[in-house]
């Protein structure tokens, strides 16, 4: 009977112990762990080109005026041909992916097609 008891003994703390320390110190607590970022589509008229405070302002059929910071890695397309937001003019029609960063939409990727009646372009 002492057997089986001290048997017993040793098997529960020997389960305590794995208990206690195999436990993973490392995790991140569930407000450190990283947001997963969502990502937004527009597509409209161009209503507003700011190149100093690097924002483009879309009109969308759903959401209204959208305004869209852009960054050094956003990818600005006119007629499929690599262009800078300068180049983007009012009246054009644009289609823009976009992340929301807090309060700000950061424009990744716009393509646009210039209006037809637009000089300069292709």
């Amino acid at each position: 009977m002492k057997r089986i008891v001290t048997i017993l003994t040793v098997v529960i703390f020997v389960l305590v112990a794995v208990a206690a320390f195999g436990t993973d110190q490392t995790a991140p607590a569930p407000s450190e762990k990283k947001a997963e970022t969502k990502y937004m589509t527009v597509k409209g008229e161009v209503v507003g080109v700011d190149p100093v405070q690097k924002t483009i302002t879309i009109k969308g059929k759903k959401k209204g005026d959208v305004v869209l910071s852009t960054t050094d890695k956003t990818k600005v397309l006119i007629n499929n041909e690599k262009k800078s937001l300068e180049d983007v003019k009012v009246g054009d029609t644009a289609s823009a992916r976009y992340k929301v960063e807090g309060a700000k939409n950061i424009a990744t990727k716009i393509k646009v097609t210039p209006k037809a009646s637009t000089p300069g372009y292709k």
